[in-house]
């Protein structure tokens, strides 16, 4: 392919017009960028299924639609996944989704234990993706500008490490109480600027720490 290796630390596949990761790719890559190409579908594990040790794995600007986490055991150190910009619709992390009301999920092994930012702006997504308390070093989502209509209680449940929340420009209306609740290091932003908000949030709002949060909710509909 016309990938650039720098043969330590950069796997450069941006804008060479491929529509797969490359079978000889290195595994020893710390960032990979497969940005700006013609990928529709992401594999985590191959038939070898090797370790992959990359750190910062850049997939944006491609025309993915669906894509699944739960057999990324071999991404065991990656911190950063850059999904902005395709046309994701469905994002699976989870293969069960948890009753009403139920604080259980299903226990997947090794999934992504790294992964510190989950970048998916711009996409196609419904809803917020279940089984983000799976990623147990979650710090940082950003979903920004898809068709995200309410915030359910067990959306962020489990999301011990979760420090900023991205929800800018979504077509919101409905945030429940309990949401946020247990979010106890959130510090930097939870932003719903450009919702469709109807009523001020004073629920939710109260059971957050002001003294280490900003809130942003501008341009909704109240």
């Amino acid at each position: 392919s016309e990938c650039q290796w720098d043969g330590e630390f950069l796997l450069n596949c941006s804008s060479t017009r491929i529509s797969a990761i490359p079978e000889d790719m290195s595994r020893t890559a710390i960032v990979a960028d497969f940005s700006y190409n013609n990928i529709k579908t992401f594999l985590c594990t191959d038939g070898r299924n090797e370790e992959w040790v990359v750190e910062h794995l850049n997939l944006s600007n491609n025309l993915i639609s669906e894509l699944s986490l739960t057999t990324c055991t071999n991404l065991p150190v990656l911190e950063t996944l850059n999904l902005n910009d395709n046309a994701i619709h469905t994002l699976t992390l989870d293969t069960s989704i948890p009753a009403p009301r139920s604080k259980t999920y299903r226990i997947v092994d090794h999934l992504l234990p790294a992964l510190k930012v989950l970048s998916v702006e711009r996409n196609n997504l419904n809803t917020v993706p279940r089984g983000l308390g799976l990623l147990q070093s979650l710090q940082t989502v950003h979903m920004s500008s898809n068709s995200i209509q309410q915030i359910d209680p067990q959306d962020f449940q489990n999301c011990s490490q979760l420090k900023d929340i991205d929800l800018q420009n979504n077509k919101i209306t409905k945030i429940h109480p309990d949401a946020f609740r247990d979010l106890n290091k959130l510090q930097v932003v939870v932003d719903l600027r450009e919702n469709a908000l109807t009523v001020p949030l004073p629920q939710i709002l109260i059971s957050l720490n002001f003294f280490q949060l900003e809130v942003y909710l501008s341009n909704n509909a109240w």
